[in-house]
């Protein structure tokens, strides 16, 4: 394994933190210098979209926008029987394998959806940016703190309209909880429980022996993209590659920009100031079968210093006193619990069906619920991008939310790599560093096989 893993850092290229920040300083000052032909140009009146991942999550992105309004001119995915799905619904559109190829050729798309794997995201969503499209991207944005933080950077640079594909943030179970928690109504949040039902795909495991016979339809070079080569097999794609390091980021990368999403809005929040994890065995190859991590923040904005405690795996919190006999802890997959000082709200996956406990209370709470304060989105959530796009504005989950949003996220998994786990790590956010252990930044920082790069 370790010399394994000596193979793979000599075939990766390392950005280090200095060149990074280095090069994101060197963004910002050219901010106003960017050439107009790279900037995000007016929108056609029927706004043309392509999608980097045709099947899949990007199947049904790739119709919703086409619902909303937009025309599908071209379609990219690294394996075509996967792509098919997106291919047959839209023969006029033009067939690609590799995304750099279809955004060089098709001068006349506007818009690119980004639904791969999450090692593509950072790569692919740049690309387009950088030649002016703006992008769709599915959740979470990106496996490092680090991309996301030049996704957010680059998405300000090019003047692009963006979206984060967490379509709960386009419901109104996510407002009325800030309206609710804004108002007062459960009084001081100082603690949050998030649990999900997730992995539903095998985690826990080592690298598999065995070479599989790489089907004719996958480009297994393409797909591997930006991560350290390895031999093909079939536990890897289309669905598990969330439980592997190389390509995913667990059951807390896949689902908490779901469910957090309203605990990031309505507490205020940004980054934390330390997170530590519990978990079962994990080791280099794969995310553990069940965690829990431990974030902590700091007051911010009149509201008091808060711990947002995650579980998955089947690990829950306590049964909440407040939650009456016979009634079940959950009401979906993903679950979430406000604990305040004048009494607990609870909603479900999406920020879905938000409710006071106990139920008693919010039957007499709804007589007389707050106003509304933030606007509803009348239509889809890639719909709400589709108008951004057409209209100069923003979306509702664009990357200025969605990238500091993902980076607390995300650099909870520091805390999972089997070195850290037990350790309470010292988080300074605004540097992307871990203060009190040096050897925890590696995974920081972003590792691009050679050839790949943000450059591209």
């Amino acid at each position: 394994m370790k010399d394994q893993k000596k193979t793979t850092n000599q075939q990766s290229r390392k950005i280090s933190r200095r060149d990074f920040m280095g090069g994101a300083a060197a963004a910002t000052m050219a901010f106003t210098f960017v050439p107009s032909h790279v900037l995000a140009q007016p929108p056609s009146e029927k706004l043309n979209v392509a999608a980097i991942g045709a099947g899949g999550m990007g199947a049904g992105n790739t119709r919703a926008c086409a619902a909303a309004g937009a025309n599908i001119v071209a379609l990219c995915d690294v394996d075509w029987k996967k792509g098919d799905e997106g291919f047959s619904r839209f023969p006029k559109a033009k067939k690609y394998k590799d995304f750099r190829k279809m955004l060089d050729n098709e001068k006349s798309i506007e818009a690119v959806i980004v639904a791969t794997p999450d090692h593509f995201h950072t790569v692919a969503a740049m690309a387009a940016m950088r030649r002016g499209k703006h992008v769709y991207v599915q959740k979470p944005l990106t496996r490092l703190v680090s991309e996301a933080r030049a996704l957010t950077e680059a998405a300000r640079k090019y003047k692009v309209v963006t979206q984060m594909g967490n379509q709960g943030h386009s419901g109104n179970g996510v407002r009325d909880i800030c309206e609710w928690i804004w108002a007062g109504v459960i009084g001081e949040v100082k603690e949050v429980h998030a649990w999900t039902n997730r992995p539903i795909w095998p985690q826990g495991i080592d690298r598999p022996k065995e070479v599989d016979e790489i089907p004719d339809t996958l480009d297994w070079d393409l797909w591997i993209g930006p991560s350290p080569m390895r031999p093909y097999n079939k536990c890897y794609c289309p669905f598990a590659w969330r439980g592997w390091w190389d390509f995913g980021g667990g059951a807390l990368a896949d689902m908490a920009c779901h469910v957090l999403d309203p605990v990031f809005w309505a507490l205020k929040l940004k980054y934390p100031t330390s997170v530590e994890a519990s978990c079962t065995p994990v080791n280099e190859e794969t995310f553990p079968l069940a965690s829990i991590v431990h974030y902590e923040f700091p007051s911010r904005e009149g509201m008091p210093a808060v711990k947002v405690h995650w579980y998955d795996g089947g690990l829950k919190p306590e049964r909440p006193k407040e939650l009456e006999p016979g009634r079940p802890l959950d009401q979906d997959p993903s679950n979430v619990l406000f604990i305040g000082s004048k009494g607990v709200l609870r909603c479900g996956e999406y920020g879905s069906d938000p409710k006071l406990l106990p139920f008693e209370r919010h039957r007499e709470f709804v007589k007389n619920k707050p106003p509304q304060t933030l606007k509803r989105i009348k239509t889809s959530h890639e719909g709400n991008w589709i108008e951004a796009c057409k209209t100069g504005g923003q979306a509702t989950s664009n990357f200025d939310y969605a990238g500091p949003f993902t980076e607390m996220v995300v650099m909870g998994n520091l805390a999972i790599r089997p070195e850290n786990v037990g350790k309470k790590l010292e988080w300074d956010g605004e540097n992307m560093r871990v203060t009190n252990d040096e050897k925890a930044n590696e995974y920081v920082q972003m590792h691009y096989r050679e050839g790949w790069s943000l450059e591209m």
